[in-house]
């Protein structure tokens, strides 16, 4: 088969599943982000271009940006340590803590067991998984179905990463894009609704060469026009196949929430897919693509903005280097509790002027070096 803008994609024929025997769902969701800010306007002026040039291609207005000495697992374990405190849950209840990164601090250990380390996880098995900005959605895959067949009764997905790090900051086409971040989710059995149906797709044959980080240089270089031709039609076929396999249609989801890889990339989709702008979360301007940190980054705006109430459907979707891509649904089950003072401040959607995030956890490590 083929999608609408002609990019071939296989069909499927996959057979129906059975309905696993409970559900998972999401307890908290939470997200920590480097205390230091880069103004679009600043790489800007090192790229040459005028200050707006930027912000009118991608959508970036700033990106948080870690500083030397700040590291990924530092970060992961922060957003990891605020999700448990907003579960109510102690470390040592976790079974499965999986980190997805593209950037760990090192080749060997992986993150996975130094943030179980720093959170004091000690029953808990621990596993990156590299799917590249499709990560969360595939590591949420992973571990739901851990819960779901009681192989895990409490697991804590984290996706977490440092793009800056893998960046060439004179690349236009890849300097005013990325940030860093990372958000987390504790999930435990659900009574009801939950984790539905994930649909996962990859194909190397085409999108291997597209978005590139080599040993050589490890810096990221992307073709720009392909991907975005591709994550289009990856993005909106997926949806409908997730829709589809959960027994919904589109007018009976209440949320979208894509991969924050580009504004332009998620207009595009809403479009191609007739989704009402207003339910489509948009909080690229704050954070920049933040890669496997999007998705949860993105879900914890939305509920910090009162979009995500207790049964609300929930369409994420993601695409990335691969190239590799999904989309699932999820039933909103209004996460746990929040601290004394956790505010809800206005300024998720496209005309965003809030804080950059009222509820996240900040590293302070001192200044950006960009």
């Amino acid at each position: 088969m083929h999608s609408p803008s002609g990019v071939q994609t296989p069909a499927t024929g996959r057979p129906a599943r059975p309905a696993p025997t409970r559900t998972a769902a999401i307890s908290s969701i939470a997200t920590a982000v480097p205390a230091g800010v880069v103004p679009s306007s600043e790489i800007a002026a090192r790229l040459g271009v005028d200050a707006g040039w930027i912000e009118s291609r991608t959508g970036v207005h700033a990106r948080h940006v870690a500083a030397p000495g700040e590291g990924l697992s530092e970060l992961a374990a922060a957003a990891g340590r605020l999700a448990l405190e907003r579960a109510d849950m102690d470390p040592d209840r976790l079974d499965l803590i999986v980190v997805a990164t593209t950037t760990a601090d090192e080749l060997l250990p992986n993150a996975a067991p130094v943030v179980a380390a720093m959170l004091g996880a000690h029953s808990a098995g621990a596993v990156d998984l590299g799917a590249a900005c499709t990560g969360f959605l595939s590591a949420l895959s992973f571990a739901s179905a851990s819960v779901e067949t009681g192989r895990s009764e409490a697991a804590l997905v984290i996706g977490a990463d440092l793009m800056t790090r893998i960046l060439d900051h004179d690349d236009r086409a890849t300097a005013g894009l990325f940030g860093d971040g990372a958000g987390a989710a504790v999930l435990t059995p659900g009574s009801g609704g939950g984790i539905g149906p994930i649909v996962l797709g990859a194909d190397g044959s085409t999108g291997a060469d597209l978005i590139r980080v080599e040993h050589a240089d490890r810096m990221i270089r992307m073709a720009g026009h392909e991907t975005f031709r591709n994550a289009v039609a990856r993005l909106s076929e997926a949806s409908e196949q997730a829709i589809e396999r959960a027994g919904l249609t589109l007018a009976e989801i209440d949320v979208f929430v894509y991969h924050q890889a580009n504004s332009r990339i998620l207009r595009a989709v809403g479009e191609r897919l007739s989704l009402p702008t207003e339910r489509v979360v948009d909080c690229i301007e704050r954070f920049g693509n933040t890669s496997a940190a999007t998705i949860p980054i993105a879900l914890d705006a939305a509920e910090s903005e009162g979009l995500l109430r207790a049964g609300s459907r929930v369409l994420l979707g993601a695409f990335g280097a691969g190239f590799t891509w999904g989309a699932g649904v999820v039933e909103w089950g209004g996460c746990g509790a929040r601290p004394a003072g956790d505010e809800r401040s206005p300024g998720v959607g496209r005309a965003s002027t809030g804080p950059l995030h009222p509820r996240a956890a900040f590293l302070d490590g001192g200044g950006a070096d960009e």
